[in-house]
């Protein structure tokens, strides 16, 4: 009996012991983890996976690669590379010369800047000092210490808009992050949910930025008139896009008529108030026998398995810092608004996303 019990307590210092050492490790990645996200910013400005990509092997050693994104300090791009290899980023491969070269992986070819999965302006714009500020403040909001939103506590009292509508440089940084988003999300709704838009001529995108959205949209159903609506400032410089026109305006106000709305990542910068009023003026765009609202937000809380569920809190996280009262919603949330912005139901699809394709009927 008394050895059982030296036994198990035994295993018990070592498991006590173990817990000690991974909490060690895991507070110094903690410490220094906004290092590994300004080293992979780092490594978008450079070019170091579009480099490797364009090569015509695909495989570069220190010396070639430094060569081709114009560095005078290889020790420094080696430095650089070793943690990006280590973080599984890139790879490390014989070149057949007796030499070590640097490869892509299905992670570094997200860092293309115009790679089909590209999320380097995504990157870009969460590692800017514009979205970077506001954690400074995110104490003093959850205190109650300040009146203003976080954002505006960081800016001089400007919320998120009125900054981008000053600083058309970081307005494009954000609407090039939502290109990325939509160029990564639009497919799979398409391949997922294709019958969404069977009978669709003309579609609304509310908050549709640049129109990456309708463009994809546009050119996988042909028969659809897409109409962009985002902010004057936004509208005015978006690139012309076949099948699809930009209207400047504010959807608080009023969206354009058309058989279909989609809204994407909008509803979750706002208040349930505010949300309400956004959806009500998009079900009144809409024929109340045929119209929808097609709505990509992320659902917390969905299924116990959800793959992304972690994404979606950190992403609740960068809600609570960069708008005023918005927030990740869960499915009563969701069924709350939608109810009281007068629809008379909804579905919900679920696709290999962070967002979830809400369908509201009126």
């Amino acid at each position: 009996m008394e050895e059982t019990r030296n036994s198990a307590s035994k295993i018990e210092k070592e498991e006590e012991d173990n817990e000690e050492t991974m909490a060690e490790i895991e507070i110094w990645n903690y410490i220094f983890g906004f290092s590994i996200m300004g080293t992979v910013k780092c490594a978008i400005e450079l070019g170091i996976a579009d480099a490797i990509h364009n090569h015509h092997q695909g495989l570069m050693t220190l010396s070639e690669l430094s060569s081709a994104v114009g560095c005078t300090h290889p020790s420094y791009l080696y430095r650089i590379m070793r943690l990006l290899v280590h973080q599984k980023i890139f790879k490390e491969k014989p070149t057949g010369q007796g030499a070590i070269g640097y490869t892509n992986t299905p992670l570094s070819r997200r860092l293309l800047r115009r790679g089909e999965n590209s999320m380097a302006d995504f990157i870009l714009m969460e590692s800017s000092p514009m979205m970077l500020a506001p954690w400074q403040c995110l104490s003093n909001h959850v205190r109650g210490i300040s009146n203003n939103s976080v954002f505006e506590e960081a800016h001089g009292g400007d919320h998120l808009w009125k900054y981008t509508a000053e600083n058309p440089g970081d307005s494009k940084l954000f609407s090039d992050a939502m290109s990325c988003d939509a160029r990564a999300l639009i497919p799979r709704v398409i391949k997922g949910c294709p019958e969404l838009f069977d009978g669709v001529k003309s579609l609304v995108d509310v908050g549709g930025g640049n129109g990456t959205t309708l463009r994809l949209l546009v050119k996988a159903f042909p028969w659809i008139n897409g109409i962009n609506l985002d902010l004057p400032h936004v509208a005015s410089v978006a690139p012309e896009c076949d099948g699809a026109t930009h209207v400047g305006g504010d959807m608080f106000e009023y969206v354009p008529k058309a058989d279909a709305v989609i809204i994407k990542w909008v509803l979750h910068d706002w208040n349930d108030k505010e949300c309400i009023q956004i959806l009500k003026n998009c079900k009144d765009a809409i024929p109340k026998e045929k119209g929808k609202v097609i709505i990509l937000d992320a659902v917390v809380d969905q299924s116990k398995d959800d793959k992304y569920e972690g994404v979606k809190l950190m992403l609740d996280m960068i809600i609570m810092a960069h708008t005023n009262t918005g927030k990740e919603r869960t499915l009563n949330e969701w069924d709350s608004i939608l109810m009281e912005a007068g629809f008379s139901h909804y579905v919900i699809n679920s696709i290999p996303a962070v967002q979830s394709v809400i369908v509201a009927f009126p």
